[in-house]
């Protein structure tokens, strides 16, 4: 999927200025929807892909070990 295609938004966690900016992008498609990650000052840099439900364990565990 281009990144045209994908709605990006920034973390709540990041800052305009700060060093580390993450940015994700979810993608409905009917039968697997994915969430992208990329960092937001290498936006034509890497990015990972991850089911939907392997980033919500993500979000879940992260959230309960802060």
């Amino acid at each position: 999927m281009s990144d045209s295609a994908l709605a990006w938004f920034k973390s709540s966690y990041s800052s305009n200025d700060g060093p580390d900016c993450v940015e994700v992008a979810i993608a409905s498609a009917p039968a697997h929807p994915t969430v992208h990650v990329r960092d937001s000052k290498d936006r034509q840099g890497a990015r990972l892909t991850f089911p939907d439900a392997a980033w919500t364990e993500f979000v879940e565990f992260a959230v309960h070990s802060a």
